[in-house]
């Protein structure tokens, strides 16, 4: 169902239009046209133009047998082309495959987007068994270990700006809200920080942040490593010296 966002200027057709897309992507299946118009709260003939111009641009795909819609690749497409990040993940790159190579586990950067963390990159593992974080994927910025060192790095205005609209933190009571705050602190004290995965269970997130604090350009670096393989195999200081040393590398090309 469309979320209702108030606006400023009204434009209907560009309204339902980004109320389709929108649904399309959460629902993830194709849908007809009535399932569309059911999902967004109107009438088939009421979305009948806005699916026929979505088609026509390549934003959507109709099945030819159940005439079913779906999303294509433009939006991807489109999303991929000269981002402001790019250059980051240029520059991450090899770091990040160092940096898997020598602890043996999967490692992902990300960023702030629309008050979420968007995973940006990733370096596989060469493991045969390790942990994945897809790119594209966003997580709540305050449910994860990588959202507590991103927001280490902002200014206390800014930071009380994005809680302010964070649907987690504003349903926790005051203790849990301080408890979440102090972790911020000490990841901003410590320049990393690390916790078990709220997300995940048995997985344990170790994070760091890249880039200078208050610059336009903030970033985490991060692993997700299976807890049990932290606690008997992997040494959790050699896991920090490597993501240390990944991390100069990385400053060392976008802090300049």
């Amino acid at each position: 169902m469309a979320e209702n966002i108030p606006t400023k200027y009204n434009a209907p057709a560009l309204d339902k239009g980004l109320d389709i897309l929108e649904l399309l992507s959460q629902e993830g299946i194709p849908l007809s046209q009535a399932e569309i118009a059911q999902g967004i709260n109107k009438t088939p003939s009421e979305i009948y133009r806005m699916l026929v111009c979505l088609e026509e641009r390549k934003y959507l795909i109709r099945g030819a047998n159940a005439g079913k819609y779906r999303l294509s690749l433009k939006m991807y497409s489109l999303s991929h082309r000269h981002t402001p990040f790019d250059e980051l993940k240029r520059v991450a790159y090899y770091p990040m495959q160092s940096l898997s190579e020598k602890i043996k586990e999967s490692c992902h950067l990300s960023v702030m987007n629309n008050d979420k963390l968007l995973i940006i990159g990733q370096m596989r593992s060469p493991s045969a068994v390790s942990l994945s974080i897809e790119e594209g994927t966003h997580f709540p910025i305050s449910l994860t270990t990588s959202g507590k060192v991103l927001l280490s790095t902002f200014s206390k205005e800014k930071l009380t700006d994005i809680l302010t609209r964070d649907k987690y933190y504003n349903t926790w009571n005051k203790t849990k809200q301080n408890e979440f705050l102090d972790s911020v602190e000490k990841a901003k004290k410590n320049g990393y920080f690390y916790s078990s995965s709220t997300l995940t269970s048995g997985v344990t997130d170790i994070a760091m942040p890249i880039g200078e604090k208050e610059s336009e350009l903030s970033a985490v670096l991060a692993i997700s490593v299976f807890s049990s393989n932290l606690q008997e195999h992997q040494n959790l200081d050699f896991i920090l010296d490597q993501l240390k040393k990944a991390q100069q590398e990385i400053n060392q090309f976008i802090c300049k």
